[in-house]
């Protein structure tokens, strides 16, 4: 009897830790920048999965269903911007947080991810602190709880 008690909290434990993990979306053409931000992310016990190309994103935003999306603005076969709106209108992906990280200047680029439907906007390079930060709090204002993956 003493043994299933010891045996019944590890599991619990257990089953909690997994279901703490959460699964970010990384959608950026440059693989040096996705390796190292991915890496990073799973230092912070986060499961990462990346795409190369909008329409790559949008089919992996759809069947990996991530707790969130990291969207680049400039992409091979399309721009950020009108991947972001894709995602917020499709009722499959429309309640993933997007952050977009973009290397764009345009004055209006801000008001235009807004616009589309970005939850938060960094430039490149950001600091990768604030970048765990807006994660954590896009997560949590997405689930409304502080259960947001560490």
């Amino acid at each position: 009897m003493f043994a299933s008690l010891v045996e019944r909290p590890q599991a619990a434990t257990a089953k909690i830790k997994a279901r703490k993990r959460r699964t970010i979306l990384i959608i950026d053409d440059d693989e040096v920048l996705s390796d190292v931000l991915s890496r990073r992310l799973q230092q912070q016990e986060f499961d990462t999965v990346t795409a190369d190309s909008g329409q790559c994103g949008l089919a992996r935003a759809r069947t990996a269903q991530p707790s969130l999306i990291l969207l680049d603005l400039h992409l091979p076969d399309t721009d950020g911007i009108s991947i972001c709106e894709q995602l917020v209108d499709d009722p499959a992906t429309c309640s993933i947080p997007v952050i977009i990280l973009t290397g764009m200047e345009r004055p209006d680029i801000l008001r235009r991810c807004r616009a589309a439907g970005c939850h938060y906007f960094l430039r490149k390079p950001y600091d990768p602190n604030a970048l765990l930060i807006l994660i954590r709090q896009a997560i949590q204002d997405t689930n409304g709880s502080n259960d947001y993956g560490t």
